[in-house]
This record gives structure tokens, C-alpha cells and sequence, in this order.
């Protein structure tokens, strides 16, 4: 009679390598879990149906020593960084993006969003035909779309952005082809919702897939709403190029909880202790902390010292931890990276590790459309996963993509790879 217990001493014929890390805490389903990671083909896998239909076991064993485990930090809002801007490094773009996605995955950064500012027409006709979209690896984070930070924005809440390059979309959608020349490989749009004629662009871009976010705006909340009820779905950094709140007309901000919208929105926040005081970051969260994702909104110096850089067409002076235009007291994007953002809103918001790491993965998946594949260690989803130290402020140790260890901290602690040795059964 045979026994009731799977063998598996057997080596199947067809076998893709199976991984598990052992001993390790895991963030799943909004909370930290005790319990083994599986993955196999740079994909989280279900153990039980391997152990049960498949009837083998890992090829590979990982002490992990009870480390924590989290799903890799998506960013969604970054304009270059380690001396590349995005915007104005137009000849040599592909080595701006690849060093800005090597550059990243010490923050913990799987997945990002090159994002481009206020620009001319031309800009953006050479950009976006060669910022492809493309998975991460060893040779960076994955890039998930271009995200055009303009040129449809009020000349008002122009922030960083140059007044001259700033357009109408009077002419609809027409208008939005010519200037950017096509959305092959576009993401995400920034667009005032109070500029004439938005309602039909902001209704085409998504249907075209591309997510639709209302910011560097100078309108009211009426004018949020009806741009949401048009098929926008996010917020450009909260609080930052828009009206402020007022208790008579809330502003873009009222949308956070605005019943006469047809879906909730998500909103960016620039958590570096500059752009959002830490009471108004409280604010939003509490208001609605299932939209909040965190964005860097770095710039070119981020990674770098103090002084003069790049972003777009204009110079940006780094002083200490603020990045402002030359000559102003204009805010020109942050030099934070995403796992600083992390700490900042986990100090700064008093929420719990939890919450701060969804807030840099499972949000800005769900605002991109792609938390079925990214953004959690569910199973199915992509293995892009976090070695993180919680002995403290949240330290990066390694940084996985599909699987495969892109980063390791100095410090972080050794891994070792056990192979199981297969014998033949007679």
C-alpha cells in the first residue's frame, strides 16, 4: 500500500529552481507574519501546492535569522538624481536613467517612474521614444513609465517649473499629441484640472491607460472633483503647488474626502521634512491613509553634496537638505531618497512600520494599476522584496529583484545559499 506521505527524494525531470527562505518575518496582508518566503521564476509561489501536486522540496534554503521581509519601494515621482536630470540630459538619457536605477536600490527602490518636468515640445518628442519601460534587475530598478510633470499646469503653482514652456490644452487632445508626439511609453500625467478643455484630455489620456493626476493647480475643489469624475485617479505632492486649504474652499485637498467623487484618489507626499510639515502630514494620513503614497520628487543632487544643479531648464542651490531655485525661495524638488521618506513618515505621522512601508509599495502599486503583480509578497506577485533592519529607525540590508540579490548594505549581515543535494530512489 503506498504510504500517504509524498517522497521527495527525487529530483523531478522538468524543475525550475525553488527558493525559501527560512526563519525570517514577513509584511503580508497589512501586517508582519511569521512564516517562510517561496519563489521560484523571480515569482512568490504558494507552497502548498508544491509540497502537495509537485511533491519536491526547495532547491535552495536561506537562513534568514529573523530578518524582516517587505515588498521593494516603488517611486513614482523622481526627476534624476546622482548628478542626472531626467529633463535636461536629453543626449545622453540612457545613462542618466540606468545610473539613477543602479543609484536607487540602496533605498530600497525596485520600480520607478522617471519623471519630467515643464519642457519644450522638443524635450519631449526625443524622451519619451527612448524612456522604455523595463524590468529591474541586476542593472537597476525596473522603470514603469514616464511620468510628464507637465507643461498643461497653472502659470501660478508653477513651482520649479519654467513659466515660458507652460501650456493651455484649449485645443483638447489634439494639442496634447503635438506637444508630447506620442504616450507610447507614459505612465502618468500631471495636468491642472482647472485649465479649458481638460475634462476631454483628462478622459483620453486614461483611457489611453495612462494614470491621470491633478496638481500644480490653481483651482478649487469643484474643479478637483470634476476632473476625478473625468478618470484622474492621483494628487501630485499634497499640500506642495496648489492652493492652499481653507475651510471655505478646501482646495485640491478636499478631494481626500469629497463625496461627489466616482473613486477615491491616492496623493503623493514628499515626506523629507521640508515640503510637508510634519502636522500636515498627520492630517492627511489620518484623512485618508489608504491614498497616502510616498514620492521622492528627487532631483539631481540627491546622493550628492551641497551647491548648484539641474533640473529641467532651470538651476537648482542645495543647501543642507533644501534644494531651491537660484536666486529664490522656491522649493526645486527634494535630494531625499525613498527609504528617508520612509523613516521621516514613520517619525513624523507616528504610523507603524507597516504602514510606512505599504505607503512606498503597496499605494503607488494600486495608483499604477499593477498591484496584482508588484507592490506585496502575495503569491503570484513579482519576488522584488526588502532585507530590512527594524532594530530601529528602518535600515535597507539587500534589495531583491525577480528574485535575485541586486544590493547589499556593508553592514548587512551574510547569506547563505544551501543547495539540496538530490539522491536517486531505487
Amino acid at each position: 500500500m503506498p504510504s500517504a506521505i509524498p517522497s521527495y527524494s527525487r529530483k523531478p525531470t522538468v524543475h525550475s529552481k525553488i527558493y525559501q527562505f527560512i526563519n525570517c518575518r514577513l509584511v503580508r496582508d497589512g501586517c508582519i507574519i511569521k512564516e517562510d518566503l517561496w519563489f521560484r521564476d523571480g515569482k512568490i509561489i504558494n507552497p502548498e501546492p508544491v509540497f502537495f501536486e509537485e511533491r519536491v522540496l526547495a532547491d535552495v534554503t536561506v537562513d534568514c535569522h529573523d530578518a524582516l521581509i517587505c515588498p521593494g519601494f516603488i517611486d513614482i515621482q523622481i526627476n534624476g538624481g546622482f548628478g542626472y536630470d531626467f529633463s535636461s540630459d536629453v543626449d545622453n538619457i540612457e545613462e542618466a536613467v540606468s545610473s539613477v536605477a543602479k543609484g536607487i536600490l540602496s533605498a530600497g527602490v525596485t520600480s520607478f517612474c522617471p519623471t519630467i518636468v515643464t519642457s519644450p515640445s522638443s524635450v519631449y518628442r526625443e524622451l519619451i521614444p527612448k524612456l522604455k519601460k523595463k524590468e529591474g534587475g541586476r542593472e537597476g530598478a525596473g522603470v514603469l513609465g514616464i511620468h510628464l510633470e507637465g507643461p498643461f499646469i497653472s502659470p501660478e503653482k508653477k513651482g520649479a517649473h519654467p513659466l515660458q514652456f507652460i501650456q493651455g490644452v484649449e485645443e483638447g487632445v489634439s494639442k496634447v499629441n503635438d506637444v508630447y508626439g506620442q504616450l507610447d511609453n507614459v505612465a502618468m500625467v500631471t495636468i491642472a484640472p482647472e485649465l479649458a478643455g481638460v475634462a476631454d484630455v483628462i478622459a483620453y489620456l486614461a483611457s489611453q491607460g495612462v494614470v491621470v493626476s491633478v496638481g500644480h493647480s490653481n483651482g478649487n475643489l469643484e474643479d478637483g472633483e470634476e476632473a476625478v469624475n473625468s478618470g484622474a485617479s492621483f494628487i501630485t505632492h499634497l499640500f506642495n503647488a496648489m492652493l492652499p486649504f481653507h475651510h471655505r474652499d478646501p482646495g485640491l485637498v478636499g478631494l481626500l474626502t469629497s463625496r461627489l467623487i466616482s473613486h477615491p484618489v491616492f496623493y503623493g507626499i514628499i515626506a523629507d521634512g521640508i515640503h510637508t510639515h510634519p502636522a500636515a502630514l498627520r492630517i492627511a494620513h489620518r484623512t485618508h491613509p489608504e491614498g497616502l503614497v510616498l514620492v521622492t520628487d528627487a532631483m539631481a543632487a540627491m546622493g550628492l553634496g551641497e551647491g548648484e544643479h539641474q533640473i529641467g531648464q532651470m538651476k537648482v542651490k542645495v543647501e543642507g537638505k533644501r534644494a531651491q531655485l537660484v536666486g529664490t525661495d522656491t522649493l526645486a524638488g527634494s535630494i531625499v531618497t525613498m527609504d528617508d521618506c520612509v523613516r521621516h513618515f514613520i517619525h513624523d505621522a507616528g504610523v507603524s512600520l507597516v504602514e510606512g512601508i505599504e505607503a512606498a509599495s503597496l499605494h503607488p502599486a494600486r495608483v499604477m494599476g499593477i498591484s496584482h503583480c508588484k507592490g506585496s509578497l502575495d503569491f503570484d506577485t513579482d519576488a522584488d522584496f526588502l532585507f530590512v533592519s527594524d532594530k530601529g529607525p528602518i535600515k535597507i540590508l539587500n534589495t531583491f529583484i525577480a528574485g535575485e540579490c541586486v544590493y547589499s548594505a556593508p553592514d548587512a549581515p551574510h547569506l547563505t545559499f544551501n543547495h539540496r543535494k538530490y539522491s536517486t530512489e531505487k
